[in-house]
């Protein structure tokens, strides 16, 4: 969720025991209220589960922050396709982050040798990055088991 889309309408200059907010500090505390909202649909245990959550989500913020609802349910049925899929491997495709870190993997390896001699030379080092990470899923799963 990006704060940009937030618009802050109607905050609460309370925290939870009742202390009063700084400005900031009740945007901070919105922010946090509404992106704990956005994760808890995705850690939904079915896609149908996950779609009552997205509606509840819709009915309690929609008033509060229309755009940033809007932006977040802007194809929102893309964003739960990982439910097509064996529940083991939720945690791994929900999201982009094993992907960005793997091409963060290849960047910082790239920077290290600088210029390529040739395309086979770049490949080769994409592979041994995809291999040392497999392994590293080989070993998180023989963890789990």
């Amino acid at each position: 969720m990006n704060q940009a889309h937030l618009g802050y309408g109607q905050l609460s200059y309370l925290d939870a025991q009742g202390q009063e907010l700084s400005l900031p500090e009740a945007k901070k505390q919105r922010y946090a209220q509404i992106q704990h909202d956005a994760y808890a649909i995705y850690k939904a245990p079915t896609w149908e589960g996950a779609v009552i959550s997205f509606l509840v989500f819709e009915r309690k913020w929609t008033d509060l922050e229309p755009g940033a609802v809007r932006t977040f349910i802007n194809d929102a049925a893309l964003t739960l396709s990982f439910y097509h899929f064996d529940e083991s491997l939720h945690s791994l495709i929900r999201t982009s982050n094993a992907i960005e870190r793997l091409f963060q993997e290849f960047r910082t390896k790239a920077d290290e040798i600088g210029a390529f001699p040739n395309e086979e030379s770049c490949l080769a080092i994409f592979f041994l990055v995809l291999r040392r990470d497999h392994a590293k899923h080989d070993r998180f799963k023989k963890r789990g088991e």
